[in-house]
């Protein structure tokens, strides 16, 4: 019974000495000790023991636990040999391993991949939430109707003023009433006016009103910051000398002709594709870019883009439906649709946004934009393709042509006139930059375009042109190369430059070198890019008809725009 005593973790004192006494065997009964609460801690809890005169203390805490085997033997029995705590393996510690920090690192960057995940939720959770709280309120009533700016198929819209609050240092405001779309327009203006705001006008309020007549009518009311789209400037003679003040803030010092047209040209280009870069990674394609959907901002000096309405919000699949495109066709991409017409209709709002980055990179609808923008790059370059007949005409002869810009090149180029051999001739300033930017553009797969924030790093932009690059910029352009473009195109820009270098008395290349690099062909078959390639395409087949088949039974359900509910409504 000794051993017994001794594994509960007890000790046996008699009353009338402090001297431990072995347990005999006698009747126990159980007596708790009347201590003030404050003493009685849990670490301290003990409780005594009488039998016959002998008291039993026994620590639950401290003793009890280590008699039903949490303690060492040794310990327990207090043989001397003592472990100290302190020396054991802590099992709470965090332990920092390699493939624990590859997977954190994964996921981290899954959960911010373009669209984005993470910033999804929280600007539909919080930021959204805590925007609708401080927002400012208008109803119809509240504006008095201007000059009408424009109108079309969807909506009107006006330039007007506050009616009751002349004090109230708003300035002039736009104004649209949109029958159709405006839900969708209301929502992809909130959500660019949160996430990138510079890149589209500075949107205020929408609200839906009843209407007896039409059911309803959608009210939308930016910031009134200029009139002019991109095809007003671009319709005009001067261009594009007429923009120059109006995106510089001067006029330059060096004569007309086209390196001061290249610069301006330049300038505009870079604020479009600042804006779709802006809109593209933040999950929003527009699908309807085009001059006259691009307005001239007075204030900030910049182009920016107007008219979502036909845009689609990707990152939780709002205003995208597989089969069905909204464009316009002098603009729109070979493929006319943004994503594969066997990508699954969008499942609820959370799981869309949890599965947007991997439909994302499987279809990359950011370079349908990227090819309009293209065409608008051609525009300013040739004056003859700014009418509505001449880009009709180019569209004809480049499908002809297989969408390859190289081979329309060499078709048009013999018999160019002077307009269009002055075109050739300001997209190969710089060693020929500005022609490879556009071919980047310009191509019929979407997968083999650049990107809104790929064509920005381009050389183009840099102001000293080709022969002033630094290391790092020589560097990127090589990266540049080798991800975006083919080893065909890329040969042939490398080997006119090698050709402008001079004979090979002068460190260049003679002729016979020249044709040897000419006939020099890369493997078409069997390379791993091509294996991986083909690998890539049926995994993206087989998700799409798992997703597909899985998330049909969840949009037979939904019969309403759920997220129409945010907007607010004037009876």
């Amino acid at each position: 019974m000794a051993a017994v005593a001794t594994t509960i973790g007890f000790q046996l004192k008699d009353k009338k000495s402090t001297r431990s006494s072995p347990f005999l065997g006698r009747k126990l009964e159980m007596k708790y000790p009347f201590q003030p609460m404050q003493e009685r801690m849990i670490s301290n809890l003990k409780v005594s023991v009488v039998c016959a005169g002998t008291e039993l203390v026994v620590d639950f805490v401290n003793n009890l636990f280590l008699g039903v085997g949490v303690g060492l033997p040794c310990t327990v029995m207090e043989c001397g040999d003592i472990i100290y705590r302190s020396t054991l393996p802590r099992s709470n510690e965090l332990t920092i391993t390699a493939p624990g920090v590859i997977l954190a690192l994964g996921a981290l960057s899954y959960l911010w991949a373009t669209p984005g995940v993470a910033p999804g939720f929280w600007d539909m959770f919080v930021l959204a939430f805590v925007e609708r709280l401080f927002r400012p309120t208008f109803k119809k009533d509240d504006f008095m109707l201007g000059k009408k700016l424009g109108e079309g198929a969807f909506g009107v819209v006006y330039r007007v003023s506050l009616a009751e609050k002349p004090a109230l240092k708003e300035g002039d405001l736009v104004l649209k009433k949109a029958t159709e779309y405006g839900a969708v327009e209301i929502w992809m203006n909130e959500r660019v006016r949160r996430a990138c705001a510079s890149s589209c006008a500075d949107f205020l309020y929408g609200f839906l009103e009843s209407s007896s007549k039409k059911g309803g009518e959608y009210w939308l009311v930016w910031r009134f910051e200029g009139e002019a789209t991109l095809q007003d400037l671009m319709l005009s003679k001067e261009f594009p000398y007429n923009v120059e003040k109006m995106i510089l803030g001067k006029i330059q010092d060096e004569p007309k002709g086209l390196v001061r047209e290249n610069r301006i040209i330049q300038t505009i280009m870079r604020q479009l594709l600042f804006a779709l870069d802006g809109l593209h990674s933040t999950g929003i394609v527009h699908r309807d870019i085009k001059p006259q959907n691009i307005i001239f901002s007075e204030g900030s000096r910049t182009f920016k883009i107007i008219d979502l309405g036909a845009a689609a919000d990707l990152r939780v699949g709002i205003n995208y439906i597989p089969k069905e495109f909204l464009l316009d066709p002098r603009y729109a991409a070979p493929e006319q649709y943004i994503m594969s017409t066997q990508t699954p209709s969008a499942p609820s709002a959370p799981v869309a946004t949890a599965l947007s980055p991997v439909l994302w990179q499987m279809n990359l609808p950011d370079r349908f934009d990227i090819y309009s923008t293209g065409l608008i790059y051609l525009q300013m370059a040739f004056p003859s393709l700014r009418t509505d007949s001449g880009l009709i005409q180019f569209n004809r002869q480049l499908k002809r042509c297989g969408y390859d810009l190289i081979e329309w090149r060499k078709t048009v180029e013999p018999r160019a006139n002077t307009e269009l051999r002055k075109g050739f001739e300001l997209l190969d300033l710089d060693g020929g930059i500005g022609w490879e930017l556009l071919t980047s553009m310009i191509r019929y797969k979407a997968r083999k375009r650049t990107s809104a924030k790929a064509a920005l790093a381009h050389p183009y932009f840099d102001k000293e042109g080709l022969l002033a690059l630094s290391v790092m910029q020589k560097l990127r352009l090589q990266y540049f190369r080798t991800t975006q473009q083919d080893y065909s195109e890329a040969a042939k820009w490398v080997i006119g430059l090698m050709a402008k270098s001079g004979t090979e008395k002068d460190g260049g290349f003679t002729e016979a070198q020249l044709q040897d690099f000419r006939e020099i062909e890369p493997k078409k078959k069997g390379n791993p890019q091509r294996n991986a390639l083909a690998s890539a395409l049926r995994l993206q087949r087989k998700i799409g008809r798992t997703l597909n088949e899985s998330m049909d039974e969840l949009n037979q359900q939904r019969k309403s725009l759920w997220w129409s509910r945010w907007i607010p409504r004037e009876e």
